[in-house]
């Protein structure tokens, strides 16, 4: 899979996901530097949006717009995941004023981009997705946008959300 990255088209590392797959576990950093995985998280449902940077105008409001709107829905948690690093993630937290969602650096060893096929390996950054799983974890929602600099569906991502 390509996407579209500034002018070019650059091609996804990784193994990409499909609805109805089980959501594979990844290891990653939160912004205190512990370890996490997919298993730390005992919600029934999970989003999980993925960003190239919080520090660009359309991840910054991927992220607020998730948070904002499905931080409300209960037994559900919203992970961000980025190749930020973890100190990048914790000052976007503070200066968005949003210190109680959860970030999860993947810089360090690339493991939820390749489990969920969404390197941008030329750039080291992650492409942008989103991720629903149920309480199964199963995948019951996913979206890989062809040009990272779109926003993804959110309306859709709510809907699938809701009709969990």
């Amino acid at each position: 899979m390509k996407v579209k990255f500034g002018d070019n088209y650059l091609k996804l590392t990784g193994q990409a996901q499909s609805v109805g797959n089980i959501a594979p576990n990844f290891s990653a950093i939160d912004r205190n530097l512990a370890p996490k995985s997919l298993t730390d998280y005992h919600e029934k449902t999970i989003v999980i949006s993925v960003v190239p940077s919080l520090d660009t105008g359309v991840c910054d409001a991927q992220t607020r717009k998730f948070n904002e709107t499905l931080n409300q829905i209960d037994d559900l948690v919203v992970l961000t995941v980025s190749n930020d690093l973890p100190f990048a993630q914790q000052r976007w937290c503070a200066s968005a004023g949003l210190e109680h969602i959860i970030t999860l650096s993947d810089h360090k060893d690339l493991d939820f981009a390749m489990q969920y096929g969404t390197l941008i390996q030329t750039h080291r950054l992650q492409t942008r997705a989103v991720f629903v799983l149920n309480e199964n974890r199963e995948i019951i929602y996913l979206e890989y946008l062809d040009d990272v600099s779109k926003h993804p569906s959110y309306d859709a991502v709510i809907q699938a959300v809701i009709t969990e």
